[in-house]
C-alpha cells in the first residue's frame, strides 16, 4: 500500500518566475537543482504537509520528455508522485497490467527513487512512483 501523494509535478517555462505564485499562496523553496540525467531544472515549494516540484527543460529538443510535454501540452499538471514504502514491489505487483515508461527506477530529486507508470494506462495521467 502507498502512504499517500507525495508532490504535484507541474512543467513550466521559467522556474522563478512560477515559484514566485507559490510562494505568494506561503509556499517556500526547500529544494532547487538540476537533474543532469534527465536534462531538467527542478525547484520543490513545501507548505506543511503540501509539496509541489517545479520542472523546466534545461534544453528544449525533442530527446527532453518535459520539453516535448510543454510543446504538445503546454505549462501546468506534469505528473502525481506517490510515496510508496518498496519501489521494486510495487513494479512487481502492477507490470502485469500498468505500462511503465522505464521499469528500472533511477535517483531523482531529493535523492529518491523513482519510475513512471506511462499515461496510456493511468487513465491520462503521468503517475510517478517514490521511494526515499
Amino acid at each position: 500500500m502507498s502512504t499517500g501523494i507525495h508532490h504535484v509535478g507541474i512543467a513550466t517555462k521559467n522556474l522563478e518566475k512560477t515559484s514566485k505564485i507559490y510562494e505568494t499562496l506561503g509556499f517556500d523553496i526547500t529544494w532547487s537543482g538540476v537533474l543532469e540525467d534527465r536534462d531538467i531544472k527542478v525547484i520543490f515549494l513545501r507548505n506543511g504537509d503540501s509539496m509541489i516540484e517545479l520542472i523546466q527543460p534545461v534544453h528544449y529538443n525533442e530527446v527532453n520528455p518535459v520539453a516535448r510535454f510543454l510543446t504538445k501540452r503546454g505549462e501546468g499538471l506534469h505528473h502525481i508522485a506517490i510515496l510508496v514504502p518498496n519501489i521494486w514491489e510495487f513494479i512487481q505487483k502492477m507490470k502485469s497490467n500498468y505500462t511503465f515508461i522505464d521499469e528500472t527506477p533511477r535517483r531523482g530529486a531529493l535523492n529518491y527513487l523513482t519510475v513512471f507508470i506511462h499515461p496510456r494506462s493511468a487513465n491520462g495521467v503521468l503517475i510517478e512512483l517514490i521511494q526515499p
